[in-house]
């Protein structure tokens, strides 16, 4: 994404504003990183008091009633009650858009915008890009429902063949959940039941959590296909996973405008392994298929105990530097800020990190699948047989942390 593509320097920048300290450097190249570390800092306070300050203004919008479905409490119970199916608000908290009038819609929006970013190929930018895929989707499965019947939204297959991922718990603190992908309000943008399910008015945002720079809270917003959590606490951002973001279908093209929102997610995975030798692809390739993500909703904590495929270490640094460069199109959804500070922690970690896949490495059939996973890092991207639009495959991916989902604020075993 434009906001991090210069990943790179930025992420060796960070890394040599902590190691610099104590090495003998001069008073003046002393004086420089200190005030550069300084502006650095507080730009990145400034950012996450914007983003309270959104939230907060958001609220004011609402009725009490709505409110109640906004603000809930940080509980473990809330913050995993989140899915990749188009399950409306039985399988996640918060406020539906198609519940919201255009000017809480707009105010809903600028939290999204500000915690994302609102410049060209930020991170809300792909989150447009995936309410108009649900859109089409939406459109798509009415228009088969209409002629034949249509095929059913049951989520698709799962992680090694058997059923989709059924919406897991429930959440504390709200009002109890509607109907699956329950009708759109008038005024509202898309997702009434002719949709089943589908449509850029069943996507939910809540508040777990007090916005506020001084306590501890969770930015949470995702709908099909869609799940971001951003923790703050302190007025720092503590964690920006579990992100999971899919696609049905991988591109379209309206009103003469190509879609493909994960493009670059896909490009960027296979410069990695485009660049691995065959003794290399060897060594990343795993045993097992996967015909979804591993570590999806309702697996939290449930990472492989043991690292497999390839060890980044044994890479080149041109090679390295892919590794990471496939990492970033997931950590760049967060703000700039937490994107380079992540960003220079997985370079730190990159010879303690793996890559595998299984399928094949190309991404364009079912089963195709690829993975990171570092002491902190984990990425996965894997393709399915389409589930509305059934001739074509479809995408799934997730970005974890080992130690930061949810901000670390609950222990998964």
């Amino acid at each position: 994404m434009t906001h991090v593509r210069r990943w790179l320097g930025l992420a060796t920048a960070a890394v040599l504003l902590v190691s610099s300290a104590g090495c003998g450097d001069s008073g003046d190249d002393e004086a420089s990183t200190s005030a550069s570390s300084s502006a650095t800092v507080k730009s990145y306070e400034k950012s996450v008091a914007g983003v309270v300050e959104a939230s907060e203004a958001f609220l004011t919008t609402l009725d009490d009633d709505q409110k109640a479905e906004v603000q809930l409490e940080l509980t473990e119970e809330n913050a995993v009650a989140w899915s990749n199916l188009p399950c409306g608000s039985t399988c996640r908290p918060g406020i539906a858009f198609s519940d919201l009038d255009a000017s809480q819609l707009a105010a809903a929006k600028s939290v999204l915008k500000t915690a994302l970013g609102a410049e060209t190929d930020s991170g809300y930018a792909r989150v447009e890009q995936l309410l108009l895929a649900d859109d089409y989707l939406a459109d798509a499965q009415s228009s088969s429902s209409s002629s034949s019947g249509g095929p059913g939204s049951s989520g698709g297959p799962g992680s090694s063949g058997g059923p989709g991922f059924s919406g897991g718990p429930g959440f504390s603190g709200g009002p109890g959940g509607g109907m699956s992908g329950g009708p759109g309000s008038s005024g509202g943008p898309g997702g009434d039941s002719s949709g089943g399910g589908y449509g850029s008015g069943l996507y939910y945002l809540a508040f777990l959590g007090a916005p506020s720079v001084t306590g501890t809270w969770q930015l949470n917003f995702g709908g099909h296909h869609l799940a971001i959590h951003m923790t703050y606490k302190s007025g720092k951002v503590i964690g920006a996973s579990p992100f999971f973001v899919g696609v049905e279908p991988t591109s379209w093209t309206d009103a003469g405008t190509t879609h493909a929102p994960l493009a670059d997610m896909k490009k960027a995975l296979l410069a990695m392994t485009g660049s691995l030798s065959a003794a290399e692809l060897k060594k990343a390739k795993l045993s097992q298929t996967f015909t979804d993500v591993l570590v999806g909703p309702q697996k939290d904590g449930q990472f492989p105990e043991t690292k497999q495929g390839l060890a980044v270490s044994s890479l080149t640094d041109a090679q390295k530097k892919l590794v990471l460069a496939a990492i970033e199109p997931w950590v760049a959804g967060a703000d700039d800020a937490t994107a380079t500070s992540l960003l220079a922690t997985y370079e730190e970690e990159l010879d303690k990190t793996y890559i595998g896949w299984s399928g094949t490495t190309a991404l364009e059939a079912h089963a195709d699948y690829v993975r990171i996973d570092g002491p902190s890092v984990w990425v996965e991207f894997v393709c399915q047989d389409g589930v509305v639009i059934q001739n074509q495959i479809h995408y799934h991916t997730v970005y974890r942390d080992h130690t930061r989902d949810y901000g670390g604020e609950f222990s998964f075993s």
